[in-house]
């Protein structure tokens, strides 16, 4: 599991994301043997070579009530 990763259940979310736009026609961002997408995304992810971000739920919420 990477090191910015906080938790097993968000690697597994990026990935299954990651493997999903594959799936969909998405090219591979890295070299790879696999011709799995779920293997190949788990292999992107751990490269780095996918991006993401955690949004805040609390400050979208404290902003629609305000």
């Amino acid at each position: 599991m990477p090191k910015d990763m906080d938790s097993k259940f968000r690697f597994i979310t990026v990935a299954a994301q990651r493997a999903k736009q594959i799936q969909n026609g998405a090219k591979p961002r890295v070299e790879t043997r696999s011709r799995k997408s779920t293997r190949i995304a788990m292999q992107e992810v751990l490269a780095g070579a996918v991006s993401w971000e955690v949004k805040d739920e609390s400050a979208k919420t404290e902003a629609a009530g305000a």
